[in-house]
């Protein structure tokens, strides 16, 4: 079988070692009324550096079974909203405020 890459949000992260619950979602046409219906899976990824965090959007890919419900295994993370926002504020905190050149006049 080839190998099947889907692409899905973490939604579930740090309550076990190495492992991540990744959600994904894929839209569905209801057969009599025609909506879009959005459908969810959730599967067991196997992350190897615990490098996920929450709202990551990852790919991950099939394997061979990591152990009872791990079929799938991290690819690679496409975007990281928590992990940018830390690299952000740690450039931030790294260049010295501005200072004002013009202090202010007493009235």
């Amino acid at each position: 079988m080839p190998p099947m890459t889907l692409q899905g949000i973490v939604t579930k992260v740090g309550f076990m070692n190495k492992t991540a619950t990744v959600s994904v979602s894929r839209w569905v046409v209801h057969k009599i009324t025609g909506k879009r219906i959005e459908r969810r899976k959730k599967f067991l990824v196997h992350d190897e550096r615990n490098r996920l965090r929450q709202d990551d959007v990852v790919v991950i890919e099939n394997c061979p079974p990591v152990s009872a419900r791990k079929r799938f295994t991290l690819r690679r993370i496409l975007e990281s909203p928590l992990r940018d926002r830390e690299l952000r504020h740690a450039s931030q905190s790294q260049s010295p405020p501005p200072s004002s050149s013009t202090p202010l006049q007493a009235a």
